[in-house]
């Protein structure tokens, strides 16, 4: 099994994008992957990861609530700023700019979690950035997306602050528990975890790419550039903010994830109920919601060989290897 999982973790960049491409053109294939299924696959996921935390782990990031505070910073100003200077630097019409900039505006998504644990990062931070963020994006979310648009947009708090404990929380909670009590027991369970998440992040994708895949093919190439510029350009500078900040390598990882990949569900959620009258407000979160989970497994594929603590340089050049391979 832990050759299985050895296997499927260093292919599954590979593995994503082949499934990503099934979807996406013949999309009758994976229709029966439903969309509602989503919650329940992060939820799965959420709980292997809990049985991979100790008690240190969060004592240590409650503890020093620094990193979080750096992280939530960094999540409502880059990717609200990125968003909105791509946007008008490529002159994207009302209804893709105001989907854009939701979608930077969003908190970032339970995904930044799992592609953090592929990525050897902080899981424990990772887990706490993102909650806060979520906690914090009823108010702030409306507040930005309406300084760049001035356009108010309504966030169903109650909605948010539930799905943030029933798909994060309550899994993690349940898996630390177990861990705690059972150790000896999920030694053994731990050697399947990556295969698991692999395959909940490979089924995700071809969920909302098959019931998608209509209007992104339709969809101008130049938001294709924008979503994934949008997203590279905000792993690229959680990466440099850490660096730059001195952080432990496992800490720059888990900042550099979390502020890259976004809720672009919500994104797409709220562009549908916000801008009625905008049909293509919903589709950069649709676009970003299949392309960060395929950016994060590539990137959780550079992040694992970074087992030392090194400068960027390190990065770049694993980058290159890997597009060039």
């Amino acid at each position: 099994m832990k050759q299985i999982s050895s296997f499927i973790g260093k292919y599954m960049a590979i593995i994503v994008l082949v499934v990503a491409a099934l979807a996406l053109f013949k999309p009758g294939t994976c229709l029966w992957i439903q969309t509602s299924w989503i919650n329940y696959l992060l939820m799965i996921v959420m709980f292997g990861m809990g049985l991979t935390i100790k008690p240190e782990d969060f004592v240590l990031v409650f503890t020093h609530p620094k990193d979080i505070l750096i992280g939530c910073i960094a999540q409502f100003t880059i990717m609200p700023l990125l968003a909105f200077i791509l946007g008008k630097t490529f002159g994207l019409e009302a209804g893709l700019l105001a989907g854009v900039i939701l979608v930077g505006t969003c908190p970032g998504g339970t995904s930044s979690n799992v592609i953090t644990y592929l990525s050897e990062g902080d899981v424990a931070l990772s887990v706490g950035m993102t909650s806060v963020n979520t906690l914090l994006a009823p108010l702030l979310t409306p507040v930005i997306t309406y300084l760049f648009l001035r356009t108010t947009v309504s966030v169903d708090v109650l909605a948010m602050f539930l799905s943030i404990i029933k798909v994060v929380i309550v899994p993690i909670a349940l898996g630390f528990v177990i861990n705690h009590f059972f150790g000896k027991f999920t030694t053994k369970v731990k050697e399947a975890l990556p295969l698991v998440s692999v395959l909940a992040i490979t089924l995700i994708v071809a969920a909302v790419v098959s019931h998608n895949s209509q209007q992104i093919l339709t969809t101008g190439a130049v938001i294709f550039v924008v979503v994934i510029l949008h997203n590279l350009l905000g792993y690229g500078c959680g990466l440099l903010l850490g660096i730059a900040l001195k952080l432990p390598l496992a800490k720059k990882k888990a900042l550099s994830v979390e502020i890259g990949m976004q809720n672009s569900g919500l994104a797409t959620s709220l562009a549908a109920t916000a801008f009625p009258n905008l049909a293509m407000a919903t589709v950069p979160g649709a676009i970003f919601s299949v392309w960060h989970n395929i950016s994060g497994a590539l990137l959780a594929n550079i992040y694992r060989r970074m087992t030392e603590e090194k400068d960027v340089a390190v990065g770049v050049n694993l980058a290159v290897k890997s597009t060039n391979s």
